[in-house]
């Protein structure tokens, strides 16, 4: 893969393939990957972002999905979202706490100026939460970026290693101005041209395949089939 790509560690959640959809419609290619690819592997082909998606796990269980460290020794930026926030914090040095109750639903953000995630967007929005752990303390290097009622650290950043970290959904319509954040990272943080169009890679695709099989036969799963 030659093209520039947004790399998307998966973490289970539920709206992991919408970050990615939400990602493409910006005419970047994104790409959906194992949680536990390492940082070797993505040196193979570099994305020019890595977002850690949310998840249904706690930080604290046994087994709990992590993170190849030496991801954050690669001087690319990275944007964790809900359970890859409080994942990237407890790796860099933050503490992780469980929280009182579970925030899920809508609730309004306010932000701190001078912020490029949330560039040209207004002070305070609605966003949509859904955890349970809480970040309790940001990493060294780290700053507030924003706050709501239940949340001290709703998101924060590290400029200088262009690490953003954001406790709720961007991907998702119940969020105000989500595909601006999105488009935020893509292009002001990663400087993504949006230069990826869905029908040049069906084209690339199909012509990939038919080079592969060759004259054997293929079986094909979508959806259920899957």
């Amino acid at each position: 893969m030659s093209r520039q790509w947004i790399a998307i560690l998966d973490y289970g959640s539920q709206y992991t393939q919408l970050i990615a959809r939400r990602i493409r419609e910006q005419q970047v290619y994104s790409e959906i990957i194992r949680f536990d690819t390492t940082a070797a592997k993505l040196r193979e082909n570099p994305p020019a972002g890595i977002i850690l998606s949310g998840g249904p796990n706690s930080v604290f269980e046994e087994g709990a999905p992590g993170i190849d460290p030496e991801i954050f020794n690669l001087g690319i930026p990275v944007l964790g979202v809900c359970y890859g926030m409080q994942l990237m914090s407890q790796t860099l040095g933050g503490r992780v706490a469980p929280g009182e109750s579970r925030e899920y639903g809508k609730t309004e953000m306010t932000t701190t100026p001078d912020n490029v995630l949330f560039a040209g967007l207004p002070q305070s929005f609605v966003v949509w939460m859904s955890h349970g752990d809480r970040v309790a303390r940001i990493p060294e290097g780290f700053q507030v970026s924003a706050t709501s009622a239940n949340c001290p650290y709703a998101a924060i950043r590290d400029e200088k290693r262009r690490f953003y970290a954001i406790q709720f959904h961007p991907e998702v319509v119940h969020t105000q101005y989500g595909n601006e954040i999105i488009a935020n990272f893509l292009f002001k943080v990663c400087g993504c041209k949006a230069d990826w169009k869905l029908s040049s890679w069906i084209d690339e695709t199909v012509e990939k395949i038919k080079k592969q099989v060759g004259d054997e036969e293929v079986v094909l799963g979508l959806s259920g089939g899957v």
